[in-house]
């Protein structure tokens, strides 16, 4: 077989470039285990029910568990300390409130 030498240079040059092309990339299914959604304030009250409503509803969509974990104490600070320390793998939420956003 005789290629005409811009043909194999083109060809040359596809092979030196495709290593470079994205690949599609394969994402892991989260949640692969349940998750904590952290109220940083007593069961029963607002942020408790706001924190199990939301909990039931992805755990409807999404087909894991979530748990509410309560944390109460130092106005928010001890549950949002858990979650700030627990690994940073996207299975242990925070669920904000007011508290967390403003700075006294």
């Amino acid at each position: 077989m005789n290629l005409p030498r811009r043909k194999l240079l083109h060809l040359a040059a596809g092979l030196v470039a495709l290593p470079m092309l994205p690949r599609p990339a394969s994402a892991q299914v989260y949640p692969s285990r349940p998750v904590r959604i952290v109220a940083a304030f007593a069961a029963g009250g607002g942020v408790d029910i706001t924190a199990r409503l939301i909990g039931q509803w992805l755990s409807d969509r999404l087909g894991q568990s979530f748990v509410v974990e309560n944390r109460p104490g130092a106005g928010g600070n001890i549950g949002t300390e858990a979650v700030v320390n627990a690994p940073p793998d996207g299975h242990t939420l925070l669920l904000a409130t007011v508290p967390n956003a403003v700075k006294w």
